[in-house]
């Protein structure tokens, strides 16, 4: 039975007011412990007057008798600290910085549009941030946030103030986060501004752990101060209990969590604490490397973790119960694949190396000795990853060994390099040219990723870890339709391709990108070239013509897109009008939708099979201009290739494809090819093997990317503007050929140079490209 209009209307007001007392209610009864809930600690200070050393010792925290609560000790020392704000009545504040009438949002009333934020009339001194009922005299002070210098504050949200009418000012404190709320922008800002100025005036808060790593620093030369610091604070040494407050100190507040990849993290002192868990919990995991590779995802996430890790785990692997054991090898594992990752604050560096130390004189020839051996000789060359280890890297890690690296060879077997996670690109590099006989050689080479759709070169100063670790990525991902990614050395920029001998690697490698390029369509030449070019490629691959020799697939022998350029082009249709396009959808799911389903498959198999008659015509002509080089032998065969190719003007340039969107004329958007050789920048319209225009380096007076999708080149008085997703390519093999072009003035130097690089062409490690650079205004050295 429905209750009737009256009682219904009675009972909806009694829960409003219901409601609006408990908001009420709620801000008397944070009057009574929100201040003591502030200045509770985690850790308790004890300093002995008498002893040599500050001794800080942790209390851990107890649970009371209802179990929803933990209670921490604090010290008087630490008490002293802040400033003792009960519930009180208001006074005249002679230092207030800021006072005002702010809302303050109790258990999520901006969320419930008909229930309005209290006001409160709040007060900014040089210690904390009061609200009171009212700015009487006499008003009842209500609550307290103690500002230090791990607070936080939050500027105005655009978004929550078109969602509730409200700009909103949030200050995060150790135990409270109080959310304001204001109709003023202005007034906002100012609060803003207000607290954050204080909250920089603070001095910074030092955690037990950093009093006891400083301490250690102090007396590491007096071992008896050193075991009784050790032994007095449990802080320093191995738990198998939970952590419930980070050893560093971490600003207060949530993530940023708009920032990509930060969205599942909560604050960084929780996200300090889950880490601690993780840690423990590698001690019986039998296989911990993806465990491993969570941890050190995460501290590449969040940085500021990184040093409480370091900490974590010094505390871990000292004096464990068990020295050596797996649990305790499974920390110095993780400790040792850390170090090859991250570098630690300098603080934290001499914390860590004096641990080192102490590990290696207290259990010489152990195990947990070599990985500290191994740890410290990894953070000499530590610079900082973009990626954190691959799954393979942590394996050879656990073992203190190298990895191996696969490194591919057009034409040549591939190699196999023996690398650590601090091996560059330009150190392979290197180490290939030598193995190959290829220090001589006046061209350039480095290291590509290569996979079937894309290739690029691997900047100098890039790491392979990195590099391998990207490869494992893309390999876990649904990619069937692609190859996995590979190594490739090749060359990279070409200064003199008409000396290099034809009984030489270098001449092989040569023959290979030669064909490469024929096969991308970079080569524009007539069909019957390129027929004769696919004769000539299987004369170097099999050499005389037999019915037993291995035939390659056309598209391994023949561009394929001049295939596709035979086909006739589909039928264009003008746009439908609107009735036609009604009529279409109405009709699309009946017989008529089936009529044309089956006649796109009748068009695709047509085109199909037309394909496969171009082909078919076209390997026979391949097969004939073989059986014409009878007796002709594979060097013979591949130098005849590159002398086809070396026909076109073009040859020896790098080819990116771009969109011109400044032109001397001011014409609209052009699809180019911009080809970066050794002596000049030239553009081309693809196919055609004439440049529509050539610029000597002496014309070019400055290059580099205006953003990231905008290439800008400056030749004498006007701007050319490129449209390109390979700007730092352009960018890097420019600035390869403009200091390449210095050197050839210069004597060339035995050793790279060590010094830092600067705007001016320099001089380069023979035989290699150098690592990306930013903007680079050239010279009139070049002219």
């Amino acid at each position: 039975m429905p209750f009737p209009g009256g009682l219904w209307w009675l009972l909806c007001c009694r829960r409003g007011f219901t409601l609006l007392r408990r908001d009420y209610g709620e801000a008397e009864r944070e009057a009574d412990g929100e201040a003591e809930e502030e200045e509770e600690a985690s850790f308790e200070l004890r300093a002995h007057g008498d002893q040599g050393s500050l001794e800080v010792s942790l209390s851990q925290p107890t649970r009371s008798s209802s179990g929803s609560e933990r209670s921490l000790l604090v010290a008087e020392e630490m008490r002293s600290l802040i400033v003792d704000k009960g519930p009180g009545p208001v006074e005249d504040e002679p230092d207030a910085l800021v006072k005002g009438w702010l809302q303050r949002e109790m258990r999520g009333c901006m969320k419930t549009p008909w229930i309005r934020p209290r006001k409160y009339w709040f007060v900014l001194t040089p210690d904390s941030l009061d609200y009171y009922s009212s700015n009487e005299k006499g008003a009842r002070r209500l609550g307290s946030l103690v500002l230090t210098s791990l607070c936080s504050v939050l500027w105005p949200d655009k978004q929550l103030y078109k969602e509730t009418g409200y700009w909103s000012v949030t200050v995060f404190g150790r135990k409270h986060c109080y959310r304001l709320y204001t109709e003023h922008l202005n007034e906002a800002v100012r609060w803003v501004c207000a607290v954050q100025k204080v909250i920089d005036s603070k001095a910074p808060v030092q955690t037990p752990t950093q009093l006891l790593m400083r301490d250690v620093e102090e007396h590491r030369d007096s071992p008896e101060v050193l075991e009784q610091i050790y032994r007095c604070n449990p802080i320093l040494r191995y738990t198998s209990g939970p952590l419930y407050a980070p050893l560093l100190p971490f600003p207060y507040g949530s993530l940023d969590q708009s920032a990509p990849g930060l969205r599942s993290y909560t604050t960084l002192r929780d996200e300090a604490v889950k880490l601690f868990n993780s840690l423990q919990q590698l001690e019986s995991e039998r296989d911990p490397v993806p465990l491993m590779q969570g941890v050190l995802q995460t501290c590449l996430d969040l940085p500021p973790l990184v040093d409480e890790i370091y900490c974590q785990l010094v505390k871990q692997t000292t004096e464990p119960p068990a020295p050596g054991g797996q649990g305790d090898l499974h920390y110095w594992q993780l400790l040792t694949c850390m170090s090859c990752t991250f570098l630690p604050s300098p603080p934290v560096l001499r914390f860590l190396r004096f641990h080192l130390d102490r590990t290696e004189n207290r259990f010489p020839a152990s195990e947990m000795a070599k990985y500290a051996c191994f740890i410290r000789e990894a953070l000499g060359k530590t610079k900082g990853r973009e990626c954190v280890p691959s799954l393979e890297e942590i394996l050879v890690l656990m073992q203190r060994q190298e990895m191996i690296c696969t490194v591919h060879c057009p034409g040549a077997p591939a190699c196999s390099v023996a690398i650590s996670s601090h091996t560059t690109a330009e150190e392979v590099a290197q180490e290939l040219v030598s193995r190959l006989g290829l220090s001589q050689s006046p061209n350039l080479f480095a290291l590509y990723e290569q996979s079937r759709r894309r290739e690029q070169p691997v900047g100098s100063a890039t790491l392979l870890a990195d590099v391998l670790t990207r490869f494992e990525n893309l390999a876990g991902e649904d990619r069937e339709q692609d190859p996995p990614c590979r190594l490739c050395f090749k060359h990279y920029g070409f200064l003199d391709t008409d000396n290099v001998p034809r009984d030489s690697l270098e001449f092989a490698l040569l023959f290979e990108q030669a064909h490469e390029m024929v096969l991308r369509g970079y080569v524009p030449t007539s069909e019957e070239t390129l027929q004769t070019l696919a004769a000539l490629r299987l004369q170097s691959l099999n050499s005389d013509f037999s019915t037993h020799a291995p035939f390659p697939r056309l598209e391994e022998l023949f561009p394929p897109h001049v295939l596709h350029a035979r086909l006739p082009p589909l039928p264009h249709r003008p746009p439908k009008c609107r009735g036609a396009r009604l009529r279409a959808g109405l009709l699309a799911g009946g017989l008529w939708g089936q009529a044309l389903a089956k006649q796109r498959a009748e068009r695709d198999q047509r085109l199909r099979g037309r394909l496969r008659e171009e082909g078919a015509s076209t390997m026979a002509a391949i097969v004939e201009k073989w059986k014409l080089l009878q007796g002709m032998g594979r060097p013979e065969a591949m130098a005849a290739y590159v002398a086809l190719v070396r026909e076109w003007p073009g040859f020896g340039s790098t080819l990116f494809d771009v969109d011109l969107q400044a032109s001397p004329v001011g014409a609209g958007p052009q699809r180019l090819w911009l080809g970066i050789g050794a002596k000049a920048v030239s553009l081309y319209k693809p196919g055609e093997p004439e440049p529509l225009d050539s610029f000597c380096y002496g014309r070019i007076s400055s290059f580099g990317a205006s953003d990231s999708g905008t290439f800008r080149l400056s030749v004498e008085d006007r701007d050319l503007l490129f449209e390109t997703s390979q700007v730092d390519e352009i960018a890097q093999l420019l600035k390869t050929y403009l200091a390449s072009a210095g050197a050839q003035r210069l004597p060339r130097p035995q050793e790279p140079p060590t010094s830092a690089p600067t705007l001016e062409p320099t001089v380069l490690p023979q035989g290699l490209c150098p690592g990306p650079g930013p903007w680079a205004p050239v010279g009139s050295s070049h002219s």
